[in-house]
């Protein structure tokens, strides 16, 4: 049985492959919690699921039943207690994830046919330790989850977000008393923003480095969990908050209202008077690993709502775009690409028929969609396309000739499409 349980962590360690089991078990959770859905509480439980993943599989083949809580399960505590969540709901992920690892499990072990007597042992070690390690944990968090909730108390964090949720909802409240309690106006006009960073492109047991983390038995060695699992952000949130102040500061009125979204993605809605400037103005500037999402500048609580909606749609562009993309992306500059990829399948169908040829991967395709792309933002201008391109008017027009010649008719039958289809390659790619 030990000796089965070792290849079985063996197996399980390198980075894709507990990647795999973790998404499998957070998916059952989210199924169940549907709360969890949420792009960064679903982060953030992916975190939390996969440093614990990391420590139950490193004690499985010991004889030891402390299992040490990680960094990456307190912060998820803590942005339940954040988002408001009651304190049930936190005991139910652990629960459900106890199901989960012994479902994982049962249908492992039939797919591997092991000896009845084999199979009954390794249920009820697994049984065993999971029960200790959700009983561990849950005791532990729970002391978190409170700790944090009356410190959101104490600073209104929790009154906040239930404020913001209900208003998001689309519920009616009372501006003035509303706006009393988030100490922000909610008369005026506002621009919402979504600030994330990037997720750690490092793995907490990289493919090429698993074998040396483990002894002959397939058990970690000593230290080898706390070396590699993946940091927190632990002060994430405290930069997007500075990032965002510096914003309300340059390119608003100075009104700012910020709520958490996770341990490392902030919501804020800044007010402001007039227009803020394009998103290519120096005061957006931010830097890597910082990503930000601007929704529309409108007013009132209908504005509110509005721009945060528009924030987290130019999010969700991000996500999927091709590389490259500026940090800083207004939902105005992606709106066309935000509609049409709605659905994939039918805005390949469009790109494919609209472009034909010029959706070639290839690089000359590739200068062909530039300058049609600016030709048509120019107003069929090739004067003013050559000044966006940086290229003399007459390659504009013998580009444009080239173009009309592959797309085997005249930019004026179908100008519209083309420029949607260009809208969706230019985020997407090809």
């Amino acid at each position: 049985m030990r000796q089965w349980i070792a290849d079985f962590v063996a197996e399980t360690l390198p980075a894709e492959t507990l990647e795999q089991v973790v998404t499998r078990l957070d998916d059952a959770i989210i199924a169940r919690i549907p709360e969890l859905r949420d792009r960064d509480m679903r982060r953030d439980l992916a975190a939390s699921s996969r440093a614990h993943a990391v420590e139950v599989l490193s004690g499985l083949t010991q004889d030891r039943f402390h299992y040490p809580v990680p960094e990456e399960a307190h912060a998820f505590a803590r942005t339940l207690a954040r988002r408001g969540y009651d304190v049930r709901l936190l005991l139910r992920v652990y629960h459900l994830g106890q199901e989960a690892v012994i479902d994982y499990m049962t249908e492992v072990l039939e797919q591997r046919q092991l000896p009845p007597e084999i199979e009954r042992s390794v249920l009820l070690r697994l049984f065993d330790r999971t029960t200790r390690w959700v009983s561990t944990s849950v005791e532990t968090l729970t002391d978190t989850y409170m700790a944090e909730r009356e410190r959101g108390l104490r600073a209104a964090f929790t009154q906040r977000a239930e404020i913001v949720r209900t208003l998001l909802d689309g519920a009616e409240v009372d501006a003035e008393t509303a706006s009393a309690r988030l100490g922000y106006r909610l008369t005026q006009r506002h621009l919402a923003l979504v600030l994330w960073t990037d997720e750690d492109a490092t793995p907490p047991f990289p493919d090429a480095g698993a074998a040396a983390l483990l002894d002959g038995t397939g058990v970690l060695r000593d230290g080898a969990a706390e070396a590699h699992r993946s940091p927190v952000a632990g002060e994430t949130v405290g930069l997007l908050d500075r990032i965002v102040a510096r914003y309300a500061a340059a390119l608003g009125n100075g009104s700012l209202l910020t709520v958490p979204a996770g341990a490392s993605a902030l919501w804020a809605w800044i007010g402001v008077d007039g227009e803020p400037p394009d998103a290519s103005d120096p005061a957006w500037s931010v830097d890597a690993p910082v990503r930000v999402a601007v929704g529309l500048p409108a007013a009132h609580t209908a504005g509110f709502r509005g721009s945060h909606r528009e924030a987290v749609a130019a999010r969700q562009v991000a996500e999927r775009a091709r590389p490259r993309l500026p940090r800083v992306l207004p939902y105005a500059a992606v709106e066309v690409a935000y509609l049409a990829g709605a659905d994939e399948t039918a805005m390949r169908a469009l790109v494919d028929r609209e472009l034909g040829a010029l959706a070639a991967p290839d690089a000359q395709s590739a200068r062909l969609r530039e300058t049609l792309h600016a030709y048509l933002r120019a107003r069929r201008s090739p004067d003013a396309a050559a000044k966006l391109l940086g290229v003399h008017k007459n390659t504009v027009r013998y580009r444009i000739q080239r173009i009309e010649e592959l797309l085997g008719h005249s930019l004026d039958q179908r100008g519209a499409r083309l420029e949607i289809a260009l809208d969706c390659v230019a985020v997407y790619g090809v």
